[in-house]
């Protein structure tokens, strides 16, 4: 007997079909823990667990899963190994599902830039506390995972090739400030564009979707492929032409005026469209500081996150910048940004990077 088909012909599940997902971990405690996170949610299946790389190779031939979660931190064969060759021979999404440790952050940020598409932090302490907001998260990113555009994300090898500089203008590297807001695909379109950018540059403010502590080694990585400056904001942090500032996961970041500048608010708010940081947190404070001198970018991710504020971005004079569909690993936020007015450009992500070179250069808006 056929089956009917689960996958459309990029690979994307059916619509009302469930997400079929393959559990790779080797502690069998979390295996059984993401399994029942994960079956609380009618659109997703768990089709099968597996302790190691090579169990998982065998029961995705098998199985077919639309989505597999990996842990990276497993015996036997490296994960990172098995995800470069699983990218290579049979590319699908994949949810890292990893410690909050040094080791752990720094390999997911790794598989990341080898085509892994998002990241959940495992319950960490009190479960009965942390559980549901990871068991949200982590449903929410399969859910994601299963319709993103595989062949749309850019597989980091090397650094990206560098736009020849042009004058920075006054008014710009002073006053000027751009801010940056993705989510799922976030991590390697961000360095699309950063590695990109001259060294004189106007600050930059990034939010990007990632928990606690991932997002210091995310802008330490940054930092080692940039001709910015990169590193993690803290409370205070003054805004400076050549640097770029990393929102830091769990808390909210915004920008406020300060002895004739700028600088980073960071503090412990509530989460705003379910985030923290978020992306209207941050354009919001931007369109009442910069205003016309300000640049909103928001780029791929699912969710609402960030429409609102690249729309009070442009209504106070900013420009406004959205990724088109064809380079988005996942068109959500963006296209909510369109179609709700708040993008001046729609542009691929390897357009992003010059016209905000050629901002710099247009100098104080007329």
């Amino acid at each position: 007997m056929i089956g009917v088909p689960s996958a459309d012909a990029a690979g994307r599940p059916i619509a009302g079909r469930k997400v079929r997902v393959l559990i790779v971990d080797d502690s069998a405690v979390m295996r059984q823990l993401l399994a029942a996170i994960l079956a609380e949610d009618d659109g997703i299946e768990v089709v099968g667990t597996a302790p190691d790389p090579y169990v998982a190779r065998e029961k995705i031939k098998r199985l077919q899963p639309d989505v597999l979660t990996l842990d990276v931190e497993m015996p036997g064969m490296d994960g990172l190994k098995f995800l470069d060759n699983l990218m290579r021979l049979r590319p699908m999404p994949v949810v890292m599902v990893s410690s909050l440790t040094r080791h752990g952050a720094a390999a997911t940020l790794r598989a990341l830039e080898l085509g892994a598409v998002d990241v959940v932090a495992k319950p960490q302490g009190d479960l009965r506390s942390s559980l549901p907001t990871v068991a949200a998260e982590l449903r929410a990113k399969v859910r994601a995972a299963a319709q993103v555009h595989l062949g749309h994300a850019p597989r980091v090898t090397e650094a990206a090739r560098g736009i020849p500089p042009v004058p920075c203008a006054a008014a710009r590297c002073e006053r000027g400030v751009i801010a940056i807001g993705a989510s799922t695909g976030g991590t390697q379109a961000i360095a699309e564009i950063l590695q990109r950018l001259p060294e004189r540059m106007p600050p930059i403010v990034v939010v990007q979707h990632m928990p606690p502590r991932f997002t210091g080694y995310f802008a330490e990585r940054l930092n080692g492929s940039c001709a910015l400056e990169v590193r993690e904001a803290r409370d205070g942090d003054r805004l400076k032409a050549g640097v770029a500032l990393v929102a830091p996961g769990g808390l909210q970041t915004d920008i406020k005026e300060a002895s004739g500048g700028y600088q980073v608010r960071v503090y412990e708010g509530e989460p705003v469209n379910l985030h923290r940081p978020s992306v209207d947190v941050l354009f919001d404070s931007t369109a009442l500081i910069a205003r016309a001198n300000g640049v909103g970018v928001i780029l791929t991710g699912m969710g609402g996150d960030g429409a609102r504020g690249l729309c009070a971005m442009r209504r106070q004079g900013a420009l406004t910048i959205a990724q088109d569909e064809a380079t988005s690993l996942v068109f959500g936020m963006p296209e909510r940004a369109i179609r709700e007015g708040g993008a001046c450009e729609v542009l691929p992500l390897d357009r992003i990077a010059e016209r905000l070179v050629a901002w710099v250069g247009e100098g104080e808006p007329g």
